[in-house]
C-alpha cells in the first residue's frame, strides 16, 4: 500500500529541487536547464520515496537501477548536445510571450510545474515497490517492455546526433534508421519506457497507477514533444512535409510508398 506520508515526502524533495533549478537558470539567464533535469527530478522523486518509506526487496532495487539508468543517460545526453548553446527556442518563445519579469514567473510556468509533472509521472514506479507482491510474469515483461523503449530511446538519440554532425543543408531531414518508421522514435521509446514502469506498478497490484503512462504518454504526442516540435518545422524546412506524409508521427510504421500517397490522394478527390 502506498505510504502517502513519504508519497508527500517525495514531492517536497521534487519541489525543492525545482526551487534550486529556477535559481540557477536566473543567474544562468536559461529556463532550458530544466530539460536536464527532468528525468534527474523524476528518479528524485522515486528515491525520496524509498527513503522515506524505508521500501527493500528485489523489486525496489530493480526499479531504481533501472530509473537510473534511464534518468543519466538522457539527463547526459541532453546536457551535452545542448553545451555552449542558446536557450532553446521552445522557451524563447515561453519568454516572449511572458513579459515583463519573466525570471520570476518562470519559477511556476516552467519549474514548479515540471517538477509537479515529475512527481506524478513516478507514480507507477512508486506504487511498484509499495507492493508486498513477489516478481512475477509482469515484472519480467515490464522489463521487456523497458528494454524495448530505451533502445528505441537511445538508438533515435544516437541517430539524430549522428545526422545532425553529418548535415549538408538546413532542408535535410533524417529519414532513415529508426526515423524511417517513426518521426519521433526517441519519444516512442521514452513512452514505451513508461508502460512499463506501469506493468511493475501492474504486478504490484496497482493497476489505478496507469494515470501516469498515459499523462506521459499525451504530454510526449501532444504537450511538450512532437506537437511542440513540428510546431513551425515544415515551413522552415520544406523536405519535412514530404516526411510527415510518409511516416507515422509517433508509433512505428511502414513508410508509405508514392503509390499509395497517390491513391489517397485521388480517392480524396474522388
Amino acid at each position: 500500500m502506498l505510504d502517502f506520508n513519504a508519497w508527500f515526502y517525495s514531492l517536497a524533495a521534487v519541489l525543492t529541487a525545482s526551487v534550486i533549478a529556477w535559481l540557477v537558470s536566473v543567474v544562468r539567464r536559461d529556463v532550458s536547464i530544466v530539460d536536464s533535469l527532468w528525468s534527474l527530478m523524476i528518479l528524485l522523486g522515486l528515491v525520496a520515496y524509498v527513503v522515506a518509506a524505508d521500501s527493500t526487496g528485489t523489486r525496489t532495487t530493480l526499479l531504481l537501477v533501472l530509473a537510473a539508468v534511464w534518468a543519466v543517460r538522457l539527463s547526459a545526453h541532453i546536457t551535452i548536445r545542448n553545451h555552449g548553446e542558446p536557450e532553446d527556442r521552445r522557451y524563447q518563445e515561453i519568454r516572449r510571450n511572458n513579459q515583463p519579469f519573466f525570471e520570476w514567473k518562470s519559477l511556476y510556468i516552467v519549474f514548479l510545474l515540471q517538477g509537479f509533472l515529475a512527481w506524478v509521472v513516478v507514480l507507477p514506479a512508486v506504487a511498484a515497490v509499495a507492493g508486498r507482491t513477489p516478481l512475477g510474469p509482469l515484472d519480467f515483461a515490464a522489463v521487456a517492455l523497458w528494454l524495448i523503449g530505451m533502445f528505441f530511446e537511445v538508438v533515435g538519440d544516437y541517430q539524430l546526433t549522428r545526422f545532425r554532425s553529418e548535415k549538408r543543408s538546413e532542408n535535410d531531414v533524417l529519414d532513415t534508421g529508426l526515423w524511417r518508421y517513426t518521426r519521433h522514435p526517441n519519444y516512442f521509446g521514452e513512452a514505451v519506457i513508461w508502460w512499463g514502469f506501469y506493468l511493475f506498478a501492474l504486478s504490484a497490484g496497482a493497476w489505478w497507477a496507469i494515470v501516469a503512462p498515459l499523462l506521459m504518454t499525451f504530454l510526449l504526442v501532444r504537450v511538450s514533444g512532437v506537437a511542440m516540435l513540428e510546431k513551425d518545422i515544415a515551413g522552415r524546412r520544406p523536405a519535412y512535409q514530404d516526411y510527415i506524409r510518409r511516416t507515422n508521427a509517433f508509433i512505428p510504421g511502414r513508410p508509405r510508398s508514392d503509390s499509395e500517397l497517390d491513391g489517397n490522394e485521388t480517392g480524396h478527390r474522388g
